[in-house]
């Protein structure tokens, strides 16, 4: 595989990893998480107020990933044909607080709906190209530091928004509303203020240090010409993807089993300070994850990566099936959700590059995320009614079972 290609600036010279535009790009995935985690984190307690169940959280989580899995895929080729990613970018970013405003407004689900599809739409437009963006400004010895410093400045706004998020929160709760969804509101129209600011960082800060087109490039044809050991690399991705529920049903589990003893609004306040702690553990383990992988290989941690994602899902389920609001297990599992996160964002993309060549890097992201966010949308959808139709018991099992496979499917391929 042809090297990656430095950043402007330090083209002719050996790249350093954390230049003009790796840091750019930090910044500006940090606004953005900024922006749309606060809305992942108090959205489960904005149902309960508006009286939206589970089944429909986990459809709207799940369509709202799958939106994003399926134009990841589209962008990335047409940002490989044509050569014009950093426009794209921009787009992408500016949707998600066109989002926010959407959910904001929302007095039932299906303008929460709408929301989150705008806003996942620009998510899954930008990520495969903002990636290829941040591959190519680095050497290829330098990839797990380059994405684990990324992933944790992009960490670092998914702590921040939801804990000034959860503060507000508890703040408007003093404040005398019409009824108990305004104070929600409140935080929803304040997190597009970030959203915006991503717009402007990235337009200011980051170089595209590759716009080559590539006119003949066929959709199909190259899909079919992606190498056999990426495709099988992806088959285990999809394997534990249908187990990797979205973590606002860890939200929501939270929720749930602490509001019989503290009430919904001082429940959703603690879950959403879990999920906080969830990111805070990301942030600190991205980049030694990253500077890991460096030495030692991306694949045999990212087996370890999808093993802890296992035990997430088998500690949700030990919190139902023992029917009490244990704090201690609850931090355990975010935490452990955190740590599985971390290596998953930081190595998945290395691991990518690692196996195509770089004229269709970008669409071979966008096929990662594809098969990613697919099987996202069903293992959340699923995972939903299954919990409200059976057990969340039974879910979380079976979600924890699913991710096992994926695993072990990846450690074969290891060897």
């Amino acid at each position: 595989m042809p090297d990656a290609q430095p950043d402007e600036a330090t083209a002719g010279t050996t790249p350093r990893w954390l230049n003009r535009t790796v840091a750019g790009a930090g910044i500006t995935s940090a606004l953005g998480d900024f922006c749309y985690e606060t809305t992942t984190v108090i959205l489960p307690g904005f149902l309960a107020v508006l009286g939206v169940p589970a089944a429909a959280l986990g459809l709207i989580e799940g369509a709202a990933d799958a939106v994003a899995s399926f134009t990841k895929m589209v962008s990335g080729y047409v940002a490989d044909k044509l050569g014009h990613r950093k426009a794209l970018v921009l787009v992408g970013y500016a949707l998600t607080p066109i989002g926010q405003a959407f959910i904001a407004l929302a007095a039932g689900w299906p303008l929460l709906l709408l929301g989150r599809l705008v806003s996942w739409f620009g998510k899954g437009l930008r990520g495969p190209l903002r990636d290829a963006i941040v591959i190519q400004a680095v050497s290829s010895e330098t990839r797990g530091r380059a994405f684990g410093f990324h992933r944790a400045a992009d960490t670092v706004g998914a702590v921040i928004g939801p804990l000034l998020g959860v503060a507000v929160l508890g703040w408007a709760q003093t404040l005398h509303w019409g009824d108990t969804a305004s104070p929600f509101r409140l935080v929803l129209w304040l997190s597009v203020i970030p959203g915006a600011l991503a717009v402007l960082a990235f337009l200011a800060l980051v170089n595209d240090p590759q716009q080559s087109p590539n006119p003949g490039l066929r959709f199909f044809g190259a899909l079919r010409e992606l190498p056999a050991r990426f495709k099988r690399y992806l088959g285990a991705v999809g394997l534990f993807g249908l187990g990797d529920f979205s973590h606002s049903l860890l939200i929501l589990a939270a929720t749930q089993l602490l509001t019989p003893s503290m009430g919904v609004v001082r429940a959703a306040q603690i879950a959403g300070l879990l999920y906080v702690g969830r990111n805070v553990v990301q942030v600190l383990a991205s980049y030694p994850i990253g500077a890991w992988a460096d030495r030692i290989g991306s694949l045999p941690l990212l087996v370890a990566g999808y093993m802890l994602g296992a035990a997430t899902a088998v500690l949700a389920a030990l919190a139902f099936w023992t029917g009490t609001a244990s704090l201690p297990l609850l931090a355990a599992i975010f935490v452990i959700a955190g740590l599985y996160v971390a290596v998953q964002e930081a190595l998945e993309s290395t691991v990518t590059a690692d196996m195509v060549a770089s004229d269709t890097l970008a669409m071979s992201y966008g096929a990662l995320g594809t098969v990613n966010g697919a099987a996202k949308f069903l293992s959340s959808a699923i995972v939903g009614m299954v919990w409200t139709g059976v057990s969340p018991v039974l879910g979380f099992g079976l979600a924890g079972a699913v991710m096992l496979g994926g695993a072990i499917a990846l450690k074969r391929l290891a060897r």
